[in-house]
Parts: structure tokens; C-alpha cells; sequence
């Protein structure tokens, strides 16, 4: 592959001075950072060392109630790269041809050294293979990656330097085989950089919005990332460490660790000097953590704002959402709020996740709003484990603007996420979606090698295999819901139409057995100890699964009739 590589130093800022972070007044500050998050120092570059690879795990091994994850870091025959890490996912999809996508990601070439570059993947199938060529700089450090994809389908890549301090960004016009780059967009050190592109088609189209940690500056690009203005101050009163968006009608939103959102009206106006006209502190009922069991030198969540581009009533709406420590003995939620008035003022603080337990957590929570106006979340969860150190991914959605929402159900394995580390003690801060008419595409890390690798899995539920998002299908009136559990009625189980639910155990092997007069081909969910698998129902009305390698006291519940479940013990 050729990769055209130029270096553009297009400006540089002053050094920007390390600081301290504080909550906001009457917010307590938990586990805050004394220096900035993303360390300047770092160990060199990870000597070479022949390449190492395990094959593939089959899909029935990533797939749970249907939806498969798919590895993105493999090499050329598909299969596992051993010895590597990979976290902090984020995902670029282009409008004109989705089947076109991007990951980027920090990656280590050898966990036996904390050296990260700027890693990426691209796929031309939606998602369901996967070319990984390496880093965009090789032997360049690079961190904290965030992609983009203008209107016309240009991928865009940022990332923050070490041993080249500050930010850069590259480019891709040809669906992100080949990279430019980079441009040098600010040359002081600085962290947690995140922008976003204008695609309102409004005066601001193609605009690029940039934010990052050190004094809460913000700076804007009006010809595709060519040229900066120079950095001013947000209104913010902490540290950024949160998303962009920009709504249909070109107004910015950027939000601080504190919760705290700002707005611009006038970004939009390349003639203008951006201001941040409003800024308006929200509540999520918690306080953002830095470190904790499941991720310890890393945080639990990253604020994500977002906007509703939907031509109904909920259009412009604002929403805030982010895994959240709460002034209760559960350690972790996923909390969100919404502003119907242009962040003017938010709604009191609603719990996405749904579970019983106090005890708990649910982290790395993610929010993309379709086109349509459903707001779509993910995250890890540890309800079902047992263990802080072992979550599964986890699902919901809204389609009334996040007043309600959805039965949370799990959508990935699980996983333990304190095994793998590069020299570091965590899975990264963050992972990344964008959803569509159809669903939720979420790029995010997972050790399921018994190392941190990147999956990419599509969260579309159709039931009823109409192309449409079940939520969207029940409130679009299409499917009812009499019992209001976010599944159309016409796929709903007939548990009476299973006469029989078996779980054996012997010699490590957990088999599940139904015997039905359902229909050849319903599809059911067994969970064993939160590792669910799919079951198809044959001619016979018969259908089984099996999990080897087991010992030890199991629960096996048929997910879509729970009150059949069975306890079995693996000697």
C-alpha cells in the first residue's frame, strides 16, 4: 500500500501550561487528576519482533442474542496479531456509501512497552471484514484518536503527539486506504483533543470543530483542515474531556467533565469569531470518575453530547449523557438528560441501565442519535459477572427523546477487561457508535483473545426482518407492544409451545436442550453465567447449544421465556 505522508506545520500555539482539574462548586471531586490525563513521558518505540498470530474466534464465540462482533485489528488471513494491544475506538462511517468505514485506535505494537500509535482499520462491507494496514505514522507516537467523515464522504483522523507534541490530522479521499498527512494543527503538547465536522448544510457545512483539555481551548477550521484559527477559551469550568455536536440548524455544543454544556450560535460564520454565548451547567445525578476496579488508570466514561437531526417534534434537541459515580453505594450508572430549549435548560437526570443491583458497574457509556430522533446507547456491565473485572456489552434505546427507555439487554460477551494491559492499567477512556435508520455500529475493545483487541458489531434489532429498527417499528405504531418490552408483538416466543428445557453438564461440557412445536427457524437465546449463545429451532420443533470447558455452579436461562431456567453443576 502507498501512503502519500506530508508534514504541515500550519501553526503553533504557545506551550499550554499543565493544570489541575476541580468539580464544579458543590460538586464533589472524585478521584481527579493532579496533571494532565494523557502522560508526555512514554517508553520508546517496541523493538521488532516476528509477527505471532491465533486464529480467528468463530463467530458463535462473539455472537449474543444474534449480533456479532467482529475483530478489526487482524492481519491479512483475518486472524488474531498476538502480543499487540489495542483500545480507545472511534468510528467514522461515510454518509455517501455506508458501507465504507473507518476505526482508529491507540495501538501498541507490544504490550512490553506503553508506546502507542495512531492504529486503524478499514472495511468496505459494512463492517463485516476488515483491513488493518498498521499505523498511520509508523514509529510516531499518536494517541487519543478521533475520525470524521465530511458530507462528500473525506475521512478525517486526529490524534495527539508526544514525541511530535500537539495535535494532527490526516485525511482520506479514497474510503481509507490511503492517508495524508500529517497536518500539524497545533504544536504544544495538549490532551484530550475531540472534534466534529459541520454536515447541517447550513453556512457552516464542512466546518471543523476542535476542542481539547489544556484551558478548555477551542479552535475551528473552515477549509477542511488546511488552516486554524488561533485557540480561544471555552466557557466552561472544567476540564473538556467531552464530545461536539452540531445540530440541523450549524449551532455547536461542547460539553466539560463537569457536566457544564456550552453553545455556539455564530461558529457557523467562517467571517466571525466563534463565541460561546450560553453556557449552562446539567445534572446527571453523579460525578464523572477517573479510575475504579474495571479500568484503573483510566476513566469510566467520557461526557457525550449529541443532537437530534430528526424532522419531528424532538428535532434539535440536546442530549447528555455519561457513565456516572452516584451519591449512592452503587459505584457506577449510566445517567443522561436532555435540553428541548437549545441547552438552555436540561430535564432532572434519567438512569438508562436497568438493573436491580447496588453494587455494580456500568461503564464506558456511549450515546449516537439516528436520523429518525432513537438515541442509542452502549456499555459495558458487570450486573450478570460476579466480578468488577468481568463486563459484557450492554444495550438500550429511546425513541420518546429518552424520557423512557428500552429493556437493556447484553450484546457482547464477556470479557475481562484488566488482562491485556500495555503498560498502562486501563482499557483506554472511550469507545465510539453511530447509528443510522437501521441501528447502532459500535467500534469498542474487548480482550475475548485474552488480550486488548478492537470489534466492530452492528446493534440492529429487527425482529421481524422489515429493515426497520424494532423501536422505531413499535413507535412508529407499525408493531404493538402490549407489554411494553420493546419487542414487537409479532416476535414474541410462544413459551407455551416449549414442552421441554434441559441443562446437563458432563465432563466440562454444558449442553441446552428445547423441545418445541415452534416454527423451524425461531431463533432463542440461552444464557449460561452471562455468556449467551443462539439456539435455531430445527424441522423437528428440537434445538441445543453447548459451551466446553466449564466447571463449577452454572445458571442456564432461555432469555426470551426466563421463567425456564435451570441450575447445573460442571465437575
Amino acid at each position: 500500500m502507498i501512503r502519500r505522508i506530508h508534514s504541515i506545520a500550519l501553526f503553533a500555539l504557545s506551550t499550554l501550561p499543565l493544570m489541575s482539574f476541580a468539580a464544579p462548586a458543590g460538586v464533589p471531586d472524585q478521584n481527579a487528576p493532579p496533571v494532565l490525563h494523557e502522560s508526555r513521558k512514554h517508553d520508546p518505540p517496541a523493538p521488532p519482533r516476528p509477527r505471532v498470530t491465533s486464529p480467528a474466534l468463530p463467530p458463535d464465540r462473539l455472537t449474543v442474542r444474534g449480533f456479532t462482533s467482529i475483530q478489526v485489528n487482524v492481519d491479512e488471513n483475518g486472524d488474531n496479531i498476538v502480543g499487540d494491544a489495542a483500545n480507545e475506538p472511534s468510528i467514522a462511517i461515510d454518509p455517501t456509501n455506508p458501507n465504507n468505514v473507518v476505526i482508529g485506535w491507540r495501538q501498541f505494537d507490544s504490550i512490553s512497552s506503553d508506546f502507542r500509535q495512531s492504529g486503524y482499520g478499514y472495511s468496505h462491507d459494512a463492517g463485516q471484514t476488515w483491513t488493518f494496514p498498521g499505523s498511520l505514522w509508523p514509529g510516531h507516537f499518536g494517541s487519543d484518536p478521533v475520525l470524521g467523515a465530511d458530507s462528500g464522504g473525506t475521512f478525517y483522523y486526529m490524534a495527539i503527539g508526544g514525541d511530535n507534541p500537539g495535535v494532527r490530522l490526516f485525511k482520506s479521499f479514497d474510503k481509507g486506504v490511503v492517508w495524508e498527512g500529517p497536518i500539524s494543527v497545533n504544536g504544544a503538547f495538549i490532551d484530550k483533543e475531540w472534534f466534529t465536522i459541520d454536515r447541517s448544510g447550513g453556512i457552516g457545512e464542512g466546518h471543523m470543530y476542535l476542542t481539547w483539555s489544556a484551558q478548555r481551548q477551542f479552535s475551528r477550521s473552515v477549509n477542511a483542515g488546511l488552516n486554524w484559527m488561533t485557540a480561544i477559551n471555552i466557557p466552561l469550568d472544567t476540564t473538556v474531556w467531552g464530545t461536539l455536536s452540531v445540530d440541523p440548524d450549524g449551532l455547536l455544543y461542547c460539553c466539560d467533565r463537569g457536566f457544564r454544556v456550552a453553545r455556539s450560535s455564530n461558529s457557523q460564520d467562517g467571517n466571525q469569531t466563534p463565541a460561546f454565548e450560553q453556557s449552562v451547567q446539567a445534572d446527571l445525578g453523579g460525578v464523572l470518575r477517573l479510575g475504579g476496579v474495571p479500568n484503573p488508570g483510566g476513566l469510566l466514561g467520557q461526557p457525550w453530547v449529541a443532537t437530534d437531526h430528526s424532522s419531528g417534534p424532538t428535532r434539535a434537541n440536546v442530549y447528555l449523557l455519561c457513565a456516572v459515580n452516584p451519591p449512592t453505594p452503587d459505584p457506577q450508572d449510566i445517567m443522561f438528560t436532555r435540553s428541548t430549549d437549545r441547552g438552555a435548560t436540561w430535564s432532572p437526570p434519567v438512569r438508562v441501565n436497568d438493573d436491580a443491583t447496588t453494587n455494580t458497574y456500568q461503564w464506558f457509556g456511549c450515546m449516537a442519535v439516528a436520523p429518525g430522533g432513537r438515541i442509542d446507547v452502549a456499555w459495558y456491565d458487570t450486573r450478570n459477572t460476579g466480578s468488577d473485572t468481568l463486563s459484557e456489552l450492554y444495550y438500550a434505546y429511546s425513541t420518546d427523546a429518552g424520557v423512557t427507555w428500552s429493556e437493556n439487554v447484553q450484546v457482547g460477551p464477556a470479557f475481562d477487561s484488566v488482562i491485556g494491559w500495555p503498560q498502562q492499567n486501563k482499557i483506554g477512556d472511550y469507545i465510539g457508535a453511530i447509528s443510522d435508520a437501521g441501528g447502532m455500529n459500535l467500534a469498542y475493545a474487548a480482550t475475548y483473545n485474552g488480550e486488548q483487541d478492537v470489534y466492530f458489531v452492528r446493534i440492529a434489532p429487527d425482529c421481524n426482518a422489515n429493515g426497520i429498527h424494532d423501536g422505531d417499528d413499535i413507535a412508529s405504531g407499525h408493531s404493538s407492544d402490549v407489554n411494553a418490552n420493546g419487542i414487537p408483538d409479532e416476535c414474541e416466543t410462544d413459551c407455551g409451545a416449549i414442552s421441554k428445557f434441559r441443562a446437563t453438564c458432563r465432563a466440562g461440557t454444558l449442553r441446552a436442550k428445547v423441545r418445541s412445536t415452534l416454527a423451524e427457524g425461531t431463533i432463542l437465546h440461552v444464557d449460561n453465567n452471562g455468556d449467551a449463545k443462539t439456539m435455531t429451532i430445527g424441522a423437528d420443533g428440537r434445538g441445543k447449544v453447548k459451551w466446553t470447558g466449564q466447571t463449577g455452579a452454572h445458571t442456564v436461562t432461555l432469555i426470551e421465556c426466563p421463567d425456564r431456567t435451570r441450575e447445573v453443576a460442571c465437575e
